[in-house]
C-alpha cells in the first residue's frame, strides 16, 4: 500500500517511535545500491574469501596501517 502511493508521486512518511520519521523514496532500476556492477563486485570478494585471500586484523594499529593513516 504505502509503496503504491509512492508509485503514484504520493509523498510517505513512516513514523518510528516519538521522535523517528522515514520517508520513503522511490529509486530508479540504475540508481540502485546493488545494481549489476555492485553485484558482480560482491561476488568477485566472495570468491577472494573462498580462496583464502583474505587480511586478519587484530590490532588499531593494523587499522591505521591498512587505512594509511
Amino acid at each position: 500500500m504505502y509503496f503504491d502511493k509512492v508509485d503514484r508521486g504520493e509523498r510517505v512518511v513512516v513514523r518510528r517511535g516519538k521522535y523517528r520519521s522515514y520517508v520513503l523514496t522511490a529509486l530508479p532500476v540504475d540508481d540502485s545500491y546493488f545494481n549489476e556492477d555492485m553485484l558482480n563486485v560482491l561476488k568477485e570478494s566472495i570468491l577472494e574469501v573462498e580462496q583464502g585471500e583474505t587480511l586478519k586484523i587484530t590490532t588499531s594499529s593494523e587499522i591505521s596501517e591498512l587505512l594509511g593513516l
